[in-house]
């Protein structure tokens, strides 16, 4: 099982683009808050914006261990919302949501794949091969422009190369083996005093990432 480790160089960290992004209004908030967050040293995982009236506005960042912690979601939001008033890229109401990627995150990155290699993903292809479009697997890394998936939703487990700027979403399964890393890193984190906010730890319970509490209310786009 491969152990989480990543360059911690702010230039390397965060110069790499996402290959598997949001569309339309999703795509334009994300175009705003990369560069906001670059510069803070974090990066951008996601961005969802959910609900009809009264938008939330999901923004999903990470520090160069995978982490987030609640002190970092504020500084972010603090960053980022003056950059979204001005710009007002959501149109109407809509409240603004820094979240951490959570242990059963979305896999965006190439080096995210490689990474996360040995534990189990959920991916979802924009066109389908073979007469599918979701696959779920072991990842076994990457070769090229392409992951390596060992199939468990296959009769035999046969691997097979999926082209990553192909996908429409890749995420990690929530697993044994996944919370127990986790956890080994959390513990590690906070014998250097960088201790994972709660909020992350907690994901393993709902299976999906808890959006921090730092939430900032725009109305028609201002702060409120």
């Amino acid at each position: 099982m491969a152990l989480l480790g990543m360059d911690d160089r702010p230039d390397s960290f965060t110069v790499e683009r996402r290959l598997i992004t949001e569309p339309g209004r999703a795509a334009r908030v994300a175009a705003l808050a990369e560069p906001v967050l670059a510069g803070l040293g974090y990066r951008l995982v996601r961005v969802r914006i959910s609900g009809s009236a009264g938008y939330t506005v999901q923004v999903m960042a990470e520090r160069p261990d995978g982490t987030m912690t609640i002190e970092d979601c504020e500084i972010a939001s603090r960053a980022l919302s003056p950059v979204l008033d001005a710009a007002d890229p959501i149109e109407g109401s809509y409240r603004l949501e820094i979240s951490s990627p959570g242990i059963d995150r979305p896999l965006v990155r190439r080096s995210d794949f490689d990474r996360y290699a040995g534990h189990v993903a959920r991916i979802e292809m924009l066109a389908p091969i073979d007469g599918r479009r979701r696959f779920r697997g072991e990842l076994a890394g990457t070769d090229g422009e392409c992951i390596r998936l060992r199939r468990t939703d296959a009769a035999e487990n046969a691997e097979i190369l999926l082209r990553i700027d192909d996908m429409m979403e890749a995420r990690l399964v929530l697993t044994d083996a996944l919370v127990a890393q986790s956890l080994r890193r959390s513990k590690h984190g906070e014998r250097n005093k960088e201790a994972l906010g709660g909020h992350e730890i907690a994901a393993s319970e709902s299976n999906r990432p808890r959006p921090n509490p730092m939430e900032i209310e725009h109305g028609d786009g201002k702060r409120q």
